[in-house]
């Protein structure tokens, strides 16, 4: 069993993964120009057209800091169209915030996060 983190200044930055597939790919182009004229600071990722990493189908992420979360997520929330989201923080440990960490908005898809280290290296 996982100890608690109760120190959320352990999340230095939050990254969405917004998924897709050829038929709702232009409803992701819609999300992301979207996403991109209401939060210039987001970092906006490449797209993938098909699975990287442990992510099972394509998508594309946004990177943003913590100050933007409290704005963005909602937004997110409220604007995917039907899309799934994946939302996680940043803390230094890629497997635990891609497992443990993450809030989903939509489908919950299945991750490999077996080439996800447990830390960050230097």
């Amino acid at each position: 069993m996982r100890a608690i983190i109760s120190e959320t200044t352990l999340i230095h930055a939050w990254h969405a993964h917004v998924y897709y597939t050829p038929a709702t790919k232009p409803t992701a182009i819609r999300l992301r120009e979207w996403v991109g004229a209401r939060f210039p600071a987001a970092l906006l990722g490449r797209w993938h057209d098909a699975a990287v990493g442990p992510h099972p189908t394509s998508m594309y992420q946004i990177a943003f800091s913590t100050d933007l979360f409290s704005a963005l997520a909602p937004f997110l929330a409220i604007n995917r169209m039907g899309l799934t989201v994946l939302l996680h923080p940043e803390t230094g440990r890629p497997k635990d915030d891609h497992l443990h960490n993450a809030l989903w908005m939509g489908a919950v898809l299945p991750l490999d996060t077996s080439m996800l280290p447990e830390t960050e290296r230097p």
